[in-house]
């Protein structure tokens, strides 16, 4: 009993001492606060101000101070400047006097483009916002902002190349941004025609571990593009190609898988390139199931179906409305072109691209010779030319299976093949087991 009647002062004590304390945090937080929002100047850890809006203060005898218009004052103390005339207030979306926006600092605005550089879907999300004012136009173009654009920001198209699109990417690329040093490589090397410029901007996103640019580096070394026959390097194309697998590039381990299957620049190990060639698959379905909102049908011989996305329908399917044969007997849609090899693919279209020269048969592509008989050939029909293994097999699978016949010889009929290379048949299964 005498416990009991003990504990109970000291319970109540405990109480008063903890809200004795709850509420002197609290009052220093709001204390706190006030002096944060109040001060002179807020400086951030970079030294960037945030200054008081026109240098206003409040009349010492108004108990708040709110920013509101002449109309709307009502007997209110009106604001004062600190010479002590008295000021109008400013309006924020009138487009009269200051705006809040000015006192924003360039932390905070810088962080909100490089989220929407970073999102664009096209370059008209990005450019729009350049242009609304002096201040987004200055600071739009900030390394910052530059280095974390996407690759769909700077998408631009053929027909709109200029030499205020070519610096913008110039810009980009200096900024660090891997994509920006990829494309502009690509439309350099083959559009442009600026050989060493184009291949060591590519070797620079090589550099970042950019898995497009390893690929187009050792289709590069392949073909010797750039140069004569005998400037291929088959050795270095098989270890550029087999870095870019590694990063999981779809093309990179077709690619591969074809070298170890045909003893192309490396030791020939047949299973080894069937693993390869299996992976590939399996990361070209993978693909497209990871889209999330993706309306799926697959076609398989177990009933399942696939209905190709929405943006590969009513003819925007590379080469064809088909779509593409996987190795694992589901229709699965071909790959969206990276923007470099479209825009490739829109430059060359309709024009002339030099005597004798070809562009590479596979739509998703794009890419052109740079010397006579530099791609290799379909041996059954001789109509159709690749860049690569894995250009042939996408086209294979997509349209040219359905279109190679072998033409009709005359006895005594003879080839000039050059520098090309047959292809041969690509099988069915692209190496890959056939279904039982």
């Amino acid at each position: 009993m005498a416990l009991s009647n003990i504990s109970q002062p000291i319970h109540s004590h405990l109480c008063i001492y903890t809200s004795i304390r709850i509420f002197i945090h609290l009052y220093l937080s709001i204390y706190l606060l006030y002096i944060f929002c109040y001060s002179e100047e807020m400086r951030t850890r970079r030294g960037v101000c945030y200054p008081r809006m026109n240098n206003l203060c409040c009349d010492k005898r108004t108990s708040y101070c709110e920013f509101v218009t002449e109309m709307n004052l009502h007997g209110r103390k009106r604001l004062k400047s600190s010479s002590g005339t008295p000021v109008s207030p400013p309006t924020t979306f009138s487009g009269r006097g200051s705006d809040f926006f000015d006192t924003l600092p360039d932390d905070i605005v810088l962080f909100v483009l490089s989220k929407l550089a970073s999102t664009a879907s096209c370059p008209a999300d990005f450019v729009s916002v350049l242009s609304t004012c002096k201040r987004l136009n200055a600071l739009g173009v900030h390394s910052l902002v530059l280095s974390k654009a996407s690759p769909k920001t700077f998408a631009v198209k053929a027909k709109n190349w200029s030499e205020c699109t070519h610096r913008f990417l110039k810009q980009c690329s200096d900024a660090g941004n891997v994509e920006a040093c990829y494309t502009l490589g690509m439309i350099r090397f083959y559009c442009l025609q600026n050989r060493g410029s184009g291949a060591s901007l590519m070797a620079k996103a090589a550099i970042n571990s950019h898995a497009p640019s390893l690929y187009s580096l050792a289709v590069i070394q392949f073909n010797g593009s750039g140069g004569s026959k005998t400037d291929k390097d088959l050795r270095a194309g098989v270890a550029l190609c087999a870095r870019a697998a590694f990063l999981g590039h779809i093309d990179a381990l077709r690619e591969l898988g074809h070298c170890l299957q045909d003893g192309y620049g490396v030791r020939q190990n047949i299973s080894e390139g069937r693993r390869f060639l299996v992976q590939a698959n399996a990361r070209e379905l993978a693909s497209v199931l990871s889209v999330p909102t993706t309306p799926m049908t697959l076609v398989c011989g177990n009933g399942f179906k696939w209905n190709p996305l929405p943006h590969l329908r009513h003819g925007n399917v590379v080469g064809s409305a088909c779509p593409l044969l996987s190795d694992f007997g589901c229709n699965v849609p071909p790959p969206e072109p990276h923007p470099a090899n479209r825009f490739l693919s829109d430059w060359f279209s309709g024009k002339v691209i030099g005597e004798g020269l070809r562009l590479c048969s596979h739509a998703g592509c794009g890419r052109p010779e740079t010397r006579l008989h530099e791609f290799r050939r379909c041996s059954v029909c001789g109509n159709v030319n690749y860049c690569s293994r894995a250009c042939q097999a996408l086209d294979w699978k997509l349209r040219h299976k359905m279109e190679c016949t072998p033409p009709e010889r005359w006895v005594g009929d003879g080839e000039d093949n050059g520098d090309g290379e047959d292809n041969g048949h690509v099988d069915e299964d692209d190496g890959v087991f056939n279904g039982s």
